[in-house]
């Protein structure tokens, strides 16, 4: 099992390079797991602002994925309200852990962007 820190509210505001750099290397260490990273190390960007793309589906550990219908789940992030939705376009439905999980760090990297630019 891996240890995981929780990088969803951090202590101090920090830079888009910066908290990625954190991850990456907490990450490396066990320290944080992946379903938790408020940044994307594929894209280089907050999770939320690429939690749209194919390479955030997996139909394996469920993540973006209806099991039921076959399907990528469709993603909505208001920047405004700072709320993040999924599900699936098929039956509406297709939660699971990893993708509620991934609800959770795409909410709370809307919260640290926001706050970086604010420091900024």
């Amino acid at each position: 099992m891996t240890a995981t820190i929780s990088t969803a509210t951090p202590s101090r505001v920090r830079s888009l390079p910066v908290l990625l750099a954190t991850e990456d290397d907490a990450e490396d260490m066990g320290l944080l797991a992946p379903d938790d990273r408020l940044t994307c190390h594929v894209h280089g960007r907050w999770i939320h602002q690429c939690v749209a793309s194919p390479a955030h589906v997996s139909p394996v550990t469920r993540h973006r994925w209806c099991r039921g219908c076959r399907t990528e789940l469709a993603v909505a992030v208001d920047e405004l309200s700072l709320t993040v939705s999924m599900s699936c376009p098929r039956c509406g439905h297709g939660g699971s852990a990893a993708t509620t999980r991934l609800t959770v760090a795409c909410r709370a990297s809307l919260t640290a962007e926001r706050d970086a630019r604010r420091a900024a």
